[in-house]
């Protein structure tokens, strides 16, 4: 069989990979969530390891909205309404009432004229950043954009692509006058919050930067922001990056996966961009949508997040993070300054990052250790993220594992 001939070079790929230490490996199985109790949250019990209860430090549910109550029993409503899943992609019958309704909130909650809802944020940015670059587009990035956006633009094929060092705004600059006269269109793109680290893109420098340069280009200067990490983390009402920084993108892309605690990505613009991207992105016209039930879910998650209780979680996340980064400095350790709840410790090791990562897990504490060339050599970290049904018992528990 040919699959006897090339297992050799696939067992070889995955050995080069465990010695560059990027391999994955055994994925760890969640079997239970167990209530929080005595001052702390929820624990979890993960396949061949027994009773133990495991403090999840590596979840991007934000404000724990995946575990509410209005959003389980809104997603069993729906489910029992409308089954178990689409049954088809959106344009033949796969389009539910709760779809329709999801994207009507949240092109309202971005005060955009329309949104569109696709499998996952990464399908959106693949799906979505491609259909505004052609031959005669030139697309700017950050050097620390997420792995979506860069295959995004492998897939799209620019006539060119610049990358600026992380954040600086001066390259960017220095890129768009450089480049005038080459390309029609160019097409900058950033993450919002930036998933490593927990820092965030200065939008409205970067919007600054480009109009002072969109004259020159016949087709203008579109700015795309992948905020996954910033919806309903960031911002004082949870509007994520465009809310801090006090500014606004031509597209935003956000995740209903993270802080919404459901599944699914979604883009907003306006409608006549969202009505292109109905016909050309094939991320949404060839595959299934979320279920009515997940979108049902999000819906509902998405009226806690705009609501008072939306700001006291958001309130209760900073306040954790905020004790966690104090803790962390006084431990000696250092960090990243910000107000999201991602809080890195930076290890600055590969083989100290992986053996903290252990002591870690060691004392039932689940944490992502990102090493090179995941990061650059001398950025090793251990990524803490902090989520509002954590408590300040839980805090304290990691801080006090860590000056171990």
């Amino acid at each position: 069989m040919a699959l006897d001939k090339i297992e050799p070079l696939l067992r070889r790929s995955l050995a080069e990979r465990k010695a560059r230490g990027t391999l994955k490996g055994v994925e760890y199985v969640v079997t239970g969530v167990l209530p929080g109790k005595d001052g702390f949250g929820p624990r979890y019990t993960l396949e061949g390891y027994g009773e133990r209860a495991f403090l999840r430090m590596n979840s991007n549910s934000y404000l724990g909205l995946a575990l509410h109550e209005r959003v389980i029993a809104a997603e069993a409503r729906a489910a029992e309404q409308f089954g178990a899943g689409p049954g088809a992609v959106r344009f033949i019958s796969g389009t539910y009432q709760p779809h329709v309704d999801l994207e009507r909130k949240l092109a309202a909650f971005h005060g955009r004229e329309a949104a569109m809802l696709m499998s996952a944020a990464y399908a959106t940015v693949v799906g979505v950043l491609p259909q505004f670059i052609d031959e005669h587009t030139l697309v700017v990035s950050d050097a620390l954009n997420h792995n979506c956006i860069i295959n995004a633009i492998r897939l799209a094929r620019p006539t060119k692509k610049a990358v600026y060092a992380h954040l600086d705004m001066s390259e960017l600059d220095h890129i768009l006058a450089s480049n005038t006269g080459q390309a029609k269109r160019v097409c900058v793109v950033t993450d919002g919050i930036f998933s490593m680290r927990g820092d965030h893109a200065p939008l409205a420098e970067i919007k600054a930067i480009c109009e002072r340069h969109e004259q020159a280009y016949k087709e203008g200067i579109l700015t795309l922001v992948d905020d996954s990490h910033g919806v309903g983390a960031f911002g004082q009402s949870g509007r994520g990056t465009e809310e801090y920084t006090h500014a606004r993108a031509d597209l935003l892309i956000a995740t209903l996966g993270k802080a919404l605690g459901v599944n699914g990505g979604y883009v907003v613009s306006t409608g006549t961009a969202i009505d292109y991207l109905r016909e050309t992105a094939p991320f949404y016209i060839y595959s299934n949508p979320i279920t009515a039930a997940e979108a049902a879910a999000a819906a509902e998650a998405l009226d806690i997040l705009a609501g008072s209780q939306g700001r006291k979680l958001l309130d209760k996340a900073r306040s954790l993070a905020a004790r966690l980064r104090a803790g962390l400095e006084a431990l000696g350790l250092e960090t990243i300054r910000g107000e999201h709840p991602i809080v890195p410790v930076l290890v600055r090791d590969t083989a100290k990052t992986a053996a903290l990562v252990q002591h870690l897990f060691d004392n039932d504490i689940l944490v992502t250790g990102l090493n090179y060339p995941v990061v650059p050599k001398g950025e090793e970290e251990i990524r803490l993220q902090v989520c509002a049904n954590h408590t300040e018992k839980d805090i304290d528990r990691v801080l006090q594992v860590l000056q171990q």
